[in-house]
């Protein structure tokens, strides 16, 4: 197996943070896990560090002052991953929507078919969303359907956090230059790699509604990745 760092961003996560790093750990391919923790008050990164004295060399973290969004977050963690000569990085939340079970079928595209970029997406054959109401559907949805329109591009699920970079390529992209938070980091970390020329391919995942806990989501989000795209495309991000 690879050397994989697999990055989970976390804020207020008490509630799945042990049973998602009980089974990153369970599986015989030796994920690597980096927690970057928001300053938690519920006590997320204390517990993490339970976990380290068990896992020194599997389990990392990166404490953080304060809430400051999920986009600055994975680039911290890209770096993190990059300085320590990583061969994959996966994105991925804490509160169960993307299914651990599905990490090594990420990686395995990467590694045997050379994909610069792998996907987990909803939207392509196989691909499924559970206990969502029908109208966050439909507007997760479409939301796809207009980032493909304003940008060109053919992936189906542009939105997707649950995803696996190839480090060689990551690290010719711009991180620095990479102002959004929320969706929009997810379309235009995508669009970034697509610009570059580098190879994607999507696989079907079963997006699971979080169970535990609370959902981060608002709606300044949402705004950000309808300006956001708008922006890309002006910019050519």
């Amino acid at each position: 197996m690879p050397k994989t760092l697999v990055i989970i961003p976390t804020y207020n996560e008490i509630e799945n943070i042990s049973l998602m790093l009980d089974k990153v750990l369970s599986y015989p391919e030796k994920f690597h896990v980096l927690i970057i923790d928001d300053n938690s008050p519920d006590g997320t990164a204390a517990k993490v560090k339970e976990f380290q004295i068990m896992n020194p060399e599997r389990v990392h973290l990166l404490e953080r002052e304060g809430k400051l969004g999920l986009g600055t977050a994975y680039i911290a963690g890209f770096k993190w991953s990059l300085s320590h000569e990583y061969e994959y990085t996966i994105e991925m939340d804490c509160d169960f929507s993307h299914n651990p079970d599905d990490l090594s079928r990420l990686v395995d595209p990467a590694e045997n078919d050379k994909m610069d970029l792998v996907i987990g997406s909803r939207y392509v054959k196989g691909g499924n969303v559970e206990n969502w109401p029908l109208g966050r559907k439909l507007m997760s949805f479409y939301a796809s359907v207009y980032v493909r329109m304003v940008l060109w591009i053919s992936i189906k699920d542009t939105t997707a956090g649950f995803k696996c970079y190839r480090n060689s390529a990551l690290a010719q992209i711009s991180l620095d230059s990479h102002v959004f938070k929320g969706y929009a980091f997810q379309i235009g970390m995508k669009y970034k790699m697509i610009k570059k020329g580098f190879k994607v391919k999507e696989i079907p995942i079963t997006f699971k509604d979080r169970e535990r806990g609370k959902s981060k989501m608002s709606g300044s989000i949402f705004k950000e990745a309808i300006f956001g795209v708008l922006k890309m495309r002006m910019t050519q991000l």
